[in-house]
């Protein structure tokens, strides 16, 4: 299996966000951006684990997903289940 990205990520944080938001994809050197200063609530956090879940396979409990503060730190942990599974 493909291992989730950066641009994988602001799609799927995008679509999570939900209209009213109004959020656009987080731009530029965000890896190391707390979600919080994105944001990006833990509501849409927990609807952004739901998405990687259909598309990448990788379930992420709710009390994880909620203690994830950074992009990078999202994306290594959806890796390493991908790798996991593999």
């Amino acid at each position: 299996m493909t291992t989730m990205n950066l641009d994988d990520l602001r799609r799927i944080l995008v679509e999570c966000a939900g209209s009213e938001e109004g959020l656009a994809a987080p731009e530029g050197d965000v890896l190391d951006a707390s979600f919080e200063d994105l944001g990006y609530d833990s509501l849409a956090l927990m609807e952004t684990a739901a998405r990687i879940n259909q598309e990448f396979g990788v379930s992420i409990p709710d009390d994880e997903i909620t203690e994830v503060e950074t992009p990078r730190a999202l994306l290594a942990l959806v890796n390493e289940g991908i790798t996991a599974a593999a």
